[in-house]
């Protein structure tokens, strides 16, 4: 035995050896560069969105509000730090200037700034005060310089790119390291333009030569990102609500896009064949709006709603944007910090143990090369720059991992190592039955950065991960299981024509209690047992209760005005009319026009005071019928008709949520919305609800 000795080790360092040499996996091109992989790692930033429309509550302003409208009085930046780093968020995109032009930087370009506000008696600058706390609070600092400027005599003339790159070479020059760029499709339209008060249009292909203004970026901030529709860098996700694509690749065909590029719902999936890496950014704002408006207190995205963004952005590939709507004291409002904070709180208890660091083994149908560098435990050595991978053709192989004894788990997180490349194109998870028996519990398609599934309570001894197509043979650097709480999640309330309230929850289980005077709901409030009728104007207040944990949802307020009971949709016979009625905003109801303008007329059945009116476009999954431009107007006998406001629904196409205007208030009994276009000058005008705001 001891003559056998020496042969045997020749044998295994031999081995070894073999193993060692194996080649690492071709790069499926294209790949990140270094920056585009810390970027993802980020997973999470917040947008800011402060200006003069905070102080005239606008979403997109037109250029003509004086600049000493600017005036916070408590604004203080590192309140935003704390809670943006409380909340879990690693960087902070600023929007230095929105279309209205106004410049929370003291431009030398401009007199429409800071300097000709009474904030900080006309010396302050917004983006270094900023930029200088997010240094202090360890987080990146990012600007957004809005293409369009609505306030800018010389838009729409060559003149106005000099002043724009000029713009942009402060903002690069001035305050340190920028990690993102930040730039969007919004260009031309109605505006101020220096007391011009026209509509003004560009070729957003070519107006801006953006060649010429990336290539400015990569000199002043080599190290930062741009985003836009196109990149080139970072995209959009072609959405505001926060949706990321069950399919996203991290790659595009970018040369075919621009900023405003008409085919933007390409940019939720990608491009499979893209040839150039341009990862999603998911945005979306914790409120409907991006601006701060207090009528949207109450409406501040629930924790159940900001998990469901998380899984939907993160979970799907792409990197989170937050928006923070700063409030007219200059603070992140307590409302919005309160859920944000507690959604940081809650993905940390979703994601606290990983059970696969107590799994018994872990096999791979196949290993490149046999090498141990490649192997199956490189999945679980929490080591981001190991992996498994299998041998070059085999773009089908599977992973088993085994445990002692049974376990309970509801979350799948996967990732590839995407310094090679984007590979897996379908996948699936199946679990092993009591019966001996593979059952498949999901099948979805691309991974990237970090996939992550939520799936109900699955209890087994064997899981299977699966990849049932790839571009190359796969290459998986990190698998994770998770058993998360059950979240409780907020209620819902909604209001038929008829009056009666039905307040529901996901989890059935859960005691709800309510409330109508406006004080804050408890377990000593009224009970909801059964749908009750409201005909007047009241904010309904719900929270969801667990009767053993004592765990309570987020208070969810819902404001109804007067009862619909009397409302009638006149000159139609189409008995779908009552859609827009019926407070369901799933359901919806179109107007076909031989040209525009169109109108849709109501009888409110009885003369009410009337100072507003609030319209919800086409809720379906490709809306159409969106309201642009508009005109309302109020009489009372439908025969002699005021128009009582006019201007246009801002951000609508694609942010498609209720949209709110108001003015002095008016007797009448018949009320008329006047379409005067639609967003994609479409000949019908498709309504998901409407409703009027009374005095």
């Amino acid at each position: 035995m001891k003559k056998l000795l020496p042969c045997i080790a020749c044998v295994l360092s031999l081995a070894f050896a073999q193993c060692t040499m194996v080649d690492p996996p071709r790069p499926v091109l294209p790949v990140p560069t270094a920056d585009q992989l810390k970027w993802n790692e980020m997973e999470r930033n917040a947008f800011i969105h402060f200006g003069l429309n905070t102080f005239t509550d606008q979403e997109w302003g037109y250029g003509s509000v004086p600049a000493a409208t600017f005036n916070p009085t408590e604004l203080d930046v590192n309140q935003w730090c704390q809670v943006i780093k409380e909340a879990g968020l690693k960087g902070i995109i600023l929007t230095a200037k929105h279309h209205d032009g106004f410049c929370l930087w003291p431009s030398e370009y401009t007199e429409y700034s800071v300097k000709n506000s009474p904030w900080r008696n006309g010396k302050g600058d917004l983006v270094k005060e900023l930029s200088d706390a997010c240094r202090q609070h360890g987080l990146k600092f990012g600007v957004y310089l809005s293409p369009w400027d609505r306030n800018s005599a010389v838009y729409s003339t060559p003149e106005y790119i000099t002043y724009f790159r000029n713009q942009l070479t402060e903002l690069l020059t001035n305050y340190g390291d920028i990690f993102e760029v930040w730039f969007d499709g919004a260009n031309g339209g109605t505006g101020y333009y220096g007391g011009a008060d026209e509509k003004r249009s560009v070729d957003r292909k070519t107006y801006y030569d953006w060649p010429t203004t990336i290539a400015l970026v990569r000199k002043l901030q080599p190290n930062a990102l741009i985003f836009s529709d196109a990149g080139p860098d970072v995209r959009w996700c072609g959405n505001e609500s926060g949706v990321g694509g069950k399919t996203n690749w991290s790659t595009l065909r970018r040369d075919e896009a621009w900023p405003g590029w008409p085919r933007y719902k390409e940019l939720n999936p990608g491009h499979e064949d893209g040839n150039y890496w341009v990862p999603a950014e998911i945005n979306t704002s914790v409120r409907p709006g991006w601006f701060y408006h207090k009528s949207e207190d109450h409406r501040v995205k629930s924790v159940s709603r900001l998990m469901d963004y998380f899984y939907e952005s993160v979970g799907r590939n792409g990197t989170g944007l937050l928006n923070f709507p700063i409030d007219d004291r200059g603070l992140i409002h307590e409302n919005d910090a309160a859920n944000v904070i507690e959604w940081q709180k809650t993905i940390s208890s979703d994601l606290a143990h990983n059970l696969l660091l107590e799994v018994d083994a872990i096999e791979a149908s196949n290993v490149r090369g046999k090498a141990r560098r490649f192997n199956a435990q490189k999945v679980n050595d929490q080591n981001a720059e190991t992996y498994w991978a299998s041998d070059d053709g085999v773009t089908s192989a599977d992973l088993v991992f085994e445990f002692d004894e049974a376990i309970t788990f509801n979350r799948f997180l996967v990732q590839e190592y995407i310094t090679l490349g984007q590979r897996v194109k379908t996948f699936t998870v199946d679990i092993l039955t009591q019966d001996n028996k593979w059952k498949e519990v999901a099948s979805e398609t691309t991974i990237g950065y970090k996939r992550i599934l939520r799936l109900p309570d699955l209890t087994t001894r064997k899981i299977r991960f699966r990849v049932t197509g790839a571009k190359a043979c796969p290459t998986i650097s990190n698998v994770e299981l998770f058993n998360a709480p059950q979240l409780i999640t907020s209620p819902r309330v909604s209001r038929n024509k008829e009056g009666v309230v039905t307040i529901t929850n996901d989890n059935t289980h859960l005691d709800l209690f309510y409330t109508l005077d406006g004080s804050e709901p408890d377990e000593a409030s009224l009970r909801y047992e059964k749908p009750f009728v409201l005909n007047g104007k009241a904010n309904v207040k719900v929270v969801a209760v667990d009767a053993v944990t004592k765990r309570k949802s987020d208070v969810v307020t819902a404001a109804f005005d007067i009862s619909k009971s009397n409302w009638k949709v006149l000159h139609t016979d189409d008995k779908r009319c009552g859609n827009i009625l019926d407070g369901n905003e799933r359901t919806s109801w179109h107007q076909q026009h031989d040209k525009m303008p169109g109108d849709l007329v109501i009888d409110l059945g009885e003369s009410v005071l009337v100072e507003g009116f609030r319209y919800l476009p086409d809720q379906g999954h490709r809306p159409k019928g969106i309201i642009f431009n508009f005109a309302f107007y109020t009489s009372p006998d439908g025969k002699l008709w005021s128009e009582q406001s006019s201007g246009e629904f801002s951000n609508i196409k694609n942010s498609p949520v209720w949209q709110k205007k108001v003015f002095a208030p008016v007797q009448a009994r018949y009320i008329r919305l006047r379409a005067l276009n639609t967003v994609a000058d479409e000949k019908l005008v498709r309504y998901s609800e409407f409703d009027v705001i009374t005095k």
